[in-house]
């Protein structure tokens, strides 16, 4: 079984920043894909920015130039840096990571979410 643990949110002002951690323990082999959504009250869960095994990234355009996704392989883990947060960032982060276990079957797994809250 594989977990993953995020933390990092938490109530910061408009024009501040938070990093979100999450970190990715149990029966892994490799990690493909890793990515955080997020989903605000009455909001689809969304896309906000992704990162390969090799280090190509992407983002949602409403995040570009603002946030930052990154990961350390050797620990499991992926990161989002969080500058310049509006209060429309407002919502719960999830993590996401595409992994291959050690039985080598390949599944999807979420993180529990963090709340991160924007004061205007």
């Amino acid at each position: 079984q594989v977990q993953l643990v995020e933390s990092g949110g938490g109530l910061v002002q408009a024009g501040g920043s938070l990093r979100l951690s999450c970190l990715a323990s149990g029966s892994i082999f490799s990690i493909n894909d890793m990515r955080w959504y997020r989903q605000a009250p009455g909001k689809q869960r969304e896309l906000v920015a992704a990162i390969t095994s090799g280090g190509s990234t992407n983002y949602v355009d409403s995040v570009k130039g603002r946030f930052t996704i990154s990961r350390d392989n050797a620990k499991n883990g992926v990161y989002l840096q969080m500058n310049s947060l509006k209060p429309e960032d407002t919502a719960v982060y999830y993590c996401n990571a595409v992994v291959i276990a050690t039985s080598r079957t390949l599944n999807s797994y979420w993180g529990q979410g963090t709340q991160v809250t924007v004061s205007s």
